[in-house]
């Protein structure tokens, strides 16, 4: 009689995990050790700070700049005298302003003239102590032109151009010491040999810096009391929006026929963008250090979870024998190691928001958070999370229960 065959015992399957059971048993780690993953999460938190406020604050200096140049007009054109033909230093001729104002497109211009005078806050000053201030002849329209602000007093007018009157940009009235205009007893400078009183104080003018560190007086003024000969040495014309090129492009030939080629022509708000574009490689070179920094977080966190692997070896081994699977001790690490990267990366956003927001506040810009930067800033860091923690997770799934246990 031959025996009864046996049935196959059927090996039972082992439970699947869920996303959320996943998400549950990586956050248990952190949970048991609270300071190390702050500790771990810290590097990485700097890191995507960095990187957010790298991204964000040119963003926000950029959106000023684009402000403030639509407040300012990007439609002025400053023209000065360059080098004759045999590099020596060429003057503008006198008709420069009335030539300028003959081109179809232009709709305003005007010019300052530079004098061999020294501003000084009293007579008792040596003269060769110039505090880097220049004293240049002026006309009422420059202002206009320029687009520039009093700030305190009143500007230039025909009915003084003959008088011992200044006005000083907002640097030369801060290193000279005057802050304000009493009209009752206006404060007076000393001009070569000569009490001017001071008529009125400029705000900044961001396209044309040059006139924040002067002091102006009327073009007639500075001839008959500096010796000023009325050649200008810095024509300002404001164009038609839609002409500027076409204007610069014939300006030199039309304020100077004889010689165009002894005329610079510049686009002030070029300036300022190529200003921008610094500030722009600076901040890349801060992105740099803000990778460096993640770079370093990521290595922490890589760092913690081999410890911690080391440290869980009978929770490992426990789990092994109570018939978790490899797939399953690798998933439980690697969320583990995403979720105390991802948790950095949300702090370090959030603490780039407050550094973008309170440097724009400081500055008197916008705060221009790039909504990239902040979604990339996340999901960066729960990338560097995953690659940091491939290999603690896959010692640890590789990890026989029996030398767990023992």
């Amino acid at each position: 009689m031959s025996a009864p065959v046996l049935d196959k015992v059927p090996t039972p399957n082992p439970a699947r995990l869920g996303p959320r059971d996943v998400l549950t048993l990586g956050a248990h780690g952190m949970r048991t050790r609270p300071m190390r993953a702050v500790l771990s999460a810290l590097g990485i938190g700097i890191g995507i700070a960095a990187m957010v406020a790298v991204l964000a604050i040119p963003a926000s200096g950029a959106k000023a700049l684009q402000d403030q140049l639509a407040a300012l007009g990007t439609n002025l054109l400053s023209a000065g005298p360059g080098k004759t033909m045999f590099g020596g230093d060429a003057t503008l001729p006198d008709s420069a302003v009335p030539m300028a104002k003959r081109i179809a497109p232009v709709t305003a211009a005007s010019a300052t003239g530079s004098t061999d005078g020294t501003v000084r806050r009293t007579d008792k000053i040596p003269e060769d102590e110039t505090s880097g201030l220049g004293v240049y002849a002026a006309t009422p329209d420059l202002l206009d032109v320029v687009g520039g602000q009093i700030r305190d007093g009143w500007f230039l007018r025909d009915a003084t151009r003959d008088y011992p009157v200044v006005v000083l940009g907002s640097v030369a009235a801060a290193r000279l010491g005057i802050d304000h205009i009493d009209q009752a007893e206006p404060p007076q400078v000393f001009i070569d040999g000569h009490w001017f009183t001071v008529g009125g104080i400029l705000g900044p003018m961001p396209l044309a810096p040059e006139i924040e560190r002067s002091a102006l007086v009327g073009w007639d003024a500075a001839k008959r009391l500096l010796g000023f000969e009325g050649h200008p040495s810095t024509v300002y014309v404001r164009a038609k929006d839609s002409q500027v090129e076409s204007v610069r492009s014939v300006l030199a030939q039309t304020m100077n026929p004889e010689a165009p080629n002894e005329v610079e022509v510049r686009r002030p708000s070029e300036a300022l963008e190529a200003q921008k574009l610094t500030e722009n490689t600076y901040s890349a070179l801060f992105l740099g250090l803000g990778g460096v920094a993640l770079l370093v977080g990521g290595v922490g966190v890589a760092n913690t979870m081999v410890i911690s692997v080391l440290e869980r070896r009978r929770e490992i081994g426990l789990r092994r024998a109570l018939g978790a699977t490899k797939r399953q001790v690798r998933g439980q690490f690697l969320a583990e190691s995403v979720l105390l990267s991802g948790l950095g990366g949300i702090a370090g956003v959030l603490v780039g928001v407050l550094v973008t927001s309170g440097y724009a506040l400081s500055q008197g810009w916008p705060a221009v958070l790039p909504v990239g930067a902040l979604l990339g800033g996340v999901g960066v860091s729960a990338l560097v999370g995953a690659v940091a923690g491939a290999y603690p997770a896959m010692r640890a799934a590789r990890l026989p229960p029996t030398q767990a246990l023992a």
